[in-house]
């Protein structure tokens, strides 16, 4: 049996990224529509700092995962990204200048100049 950790989101969700997790949950063809499906927050190789994120939906549950509750969406991160995103806030952009998510890591020493990738 997989261990999982449950307590507060490690990484946090402002209203509007809240809001628009939601809508795109909301939004996924009736065959993709799971009532456990959860926001994951990973780091992973690559970019060109070093490490980049991934968001993604996704059903599974991984040995050493945390989970937490962030307005009513439930966020998953992975034991080995737990560390590197501690303390993150992700908002969500949508004004003629941007849009898309963002991620405020308190944790990144430095980022590229495309914001994608951070060391």
């Amino acid at each position: 049996m997989s261990e999982v950790s449950t307590r507060s989101a490690i990484v946090g969700l402002t209203g509007a990224a809240s809001a628009k997790v939601r809508d795109l949950l909301a939004r996924l063809p009736a065959e993709e529509q799971q009532d456990d499906l959860a926001l994951r927050i990973a780091v992973e190789p690559g970019g060109c700092s070093g490490l980049r994120y991934a968001l993604f939906f996704d059903n599974r549950t991984l040995d050493g995962d945390v989970r937490g509750d962030c307005d009513g969406v439930t966020v998953v991160t992975d034991k080995m990204s737990a560390p590197y995103l501690t303390g993150a806030s992700i908002d969500y952009l949508d004004t003629i200048e941007r849009q898309g998510f963002t991620i405020d890591n308190p944790n990144a020493k430095g980022s590229c100049a495309c914001g994608e990738s951070f060391h």
